[in-house]
């Protein structure tokens, strides 16, 4: 069922959703849940989604296996965002400084937020979460790196964590597990700053010794240099705690596969964040070509390995019959994000997000419109569903799906899709859709979509004048090429209405 919201009345009049009465879950039967949380992965950049030049036969096994999504989104273009949504079922925007962020950020949510480990732990399952994290740790001003960081994971409801703290690309390079980084030398302490100069004259930078980096960048990653790549951001000392790039995802996998071993007798749920694709793209040396994209292409192979790799111990473990495997990325792709990897050059006729117009950063398709499988073996039926589900309503969903009680005001945007998301049939996803992309958004209802414009200085997207909104009918017109908004005023009229609905209840 879906779940019922505190501001139904400002928006869901004449909203129907079809319920399914036949029951998939018993209580007795809590299935281990396992969210794979992709990093920049494109709409088109698997095999089974047409992609050129790089092969994911685990992927497309794991696709195949199970239920495909091809209307399945994430809920923001960027990856804080996204990240944020799937813990607290609550979009980004309704919420300051939860934009992209920065190295020295602090905890973004906050300990009294119920999340989704907190109420799964609630209902009897161990938790974790092994990879990227990018929500902020610690509390302000800044994160202490050298003792115990806290708020964290662990006061969101996980009972472990091994993760990196911001993106590849940002400082510190470094694991934290559970509330303290990973083999720092209490003697060589780690040293985190915002710039915007560099606070150690002796410190060289990706600007300053850009002829020693080994991989170029084409603009930003320009401060500190750490495995022979320039960063985002300012950091100094810790380097007995600093990973290798290459290392990344051999140990996130590592770490994954022994948490699931470890704790394959009890109800677990397991968010693996991986860091490809993200940037820098600098996956194993077994990897390096592996496809003809380049690097890009290589960093894909590598994920799909790791995915195998997941989908191998539950197979030895026999735990497939036992575990929902949910598989998404936390936005759409992007070639050149920062350094001069080949991505463009090496493109071919390779198309990141498919038929799909934008990607990472975009309002438009390409920048949420993802990957989306999930796979449960003898629970859900293979195939294809065309229903709308969004990564912002897992909280929700899984929530159903343990048959554990929301409490009131609780994941506020996320909607109970459990028969949807297991492939009952009949089952409905959203009427509905929003794409967060910075300052700009995508609202989706059936086939029809307004984008909002860039916003000017001082404008939110809910004060612009209607007249700057495009409007796309995506079944004749997926790749929305054709602004129908001239031709077709009232439906866009009444598009921007109903959007408008949506955020005035939470003050924009």
């Amino acid at each position: 069922m879906r779940k019922t919201h505190t501001f139904l009345p400002f928006f869901c009049l004449g909203l129907v959703l079809i319920f399914c009465a036949v029951p998939v879950v018993s209580a007795a039967d809590k299935p281990n849940i396992i969210v794979i949380l992709a990093d920049d992965v494109g709409y088109g950049d698997l095999g089974i989604l047409g992609a050129k030049g790089v092969q994911t036969p685990n992927l497309d096994k794991m696709a195949q296996e199970g239920l495909r999504f091809v209307n399945g989104y994430c809920s923001a273009a960027t990856c804080t965002p996204t990240r944020f949504s799937l813990l607290t079922g609550m979009h980004a925007f309704r919420q300051r400084g939860t934009g992209i962020a920065a190295p020295t950020a602090t905890a973004i949510i906050k300990p009294e937020t119920l999340t989704t480990p907190a109420i799964l732990q609630k209902a009897g399952y161990k938790t974790a979460v092994i990879g990227k994290w990018h929500l902020g740790l610690g509390s302000p001003p800044q994160p202490d790196w050298n003792n115990e960081l806290k708020p964290g994971p662990l006061e969101l409801g996980f009972d472990y964590c091994f993760i990196y703290p911001t993106t590849n690309d940002r400082v510190p390079s470094v694991y934290i597990e559970n509330h303290r980084v990973v083999n720092l030398n209490p003697n060589d302490p780690l040293d985190v700053r915002e710039g915007p100069e560099n606070p150690w004259q002796s410190v060289p930078t990706g600007e300053t010794h850009r002829d020693t980096l080994r991989m170029d960048w084409s603009h930003g990653h320009n401060q500190t240099i750490h495995n022979g790549i320039g960063r985002i951001g300012w950091a100094n000392g810790g380097e007995s705690a600093k990973w290798r790039d290459e290392d990344l995802t051999t140990e996130l996998t590592k770490r994954t596969v022994e948490w699931i071993k470890a704790n394959a007798s009890n109800p677990f749920f397991l968010i693996y964040a991986t860091s490809n694709i993200h940037v820098p793209r600098m996956p194993h040396e077994r990897f390096h070509g592996k496809s003809a994209l380049g690097l890009r292409g290589d960093s894909i192979a590598e994920l799909d390995w790791s995915v195998g790799e997941v989908m191998k111990v539950l197979r030895e473990e026999n735990m497939l019959e036992h575990t929902l495997v949910i598989f998404f990325s936390d936005n759409g792709p992007v070639l050149d994000d920062g350094y001069k990897d080949g991505a463009v050059e090496k493109l071919g006729d390779h198309n990141p997000a498919g038929i799909l117009r934008g990607g990472k950063y975009s309002p438009y398709e390409g920048g949420t419109r993802v990957p989306f499988f999930v796979h449960w073996k003898g629970k859900i039926t293979p195939g294809i569903s065309e229903e709308i589900i969004n990564s912002i309503d897992l909280p929700a969903t899984l929530s159903a799906l343990v048959e554990k009680q929301v409490p009131e005001g609780a994941f506020p945007d996320s909607f109970a899709l459990k028969d949807a998301l297991l492939g009952v049939p009949g089952a409905k996803g959203r009427a509905f859709n929003i794409n967060e992309a910075a300052a700009r958004f995508g609202f989706r209802k059936g086939n029809w979509k307004i984008v909002s414009p860039p916003n000017a200085p001082g404008q939110i997207a809910g004060r612009l004048r209607m007249a700057q909104y495009e409007l796309f009918d995506l079944d004749s017109d997926p790749s929305e090429t054709t602004n129908l908004a001239e031709r077709y005023p009232e439906r866009r009229k009444e598009m921007f209405e109903e959007f408008q609905k949506y955020l005035v209840p939470f003050g924009q």
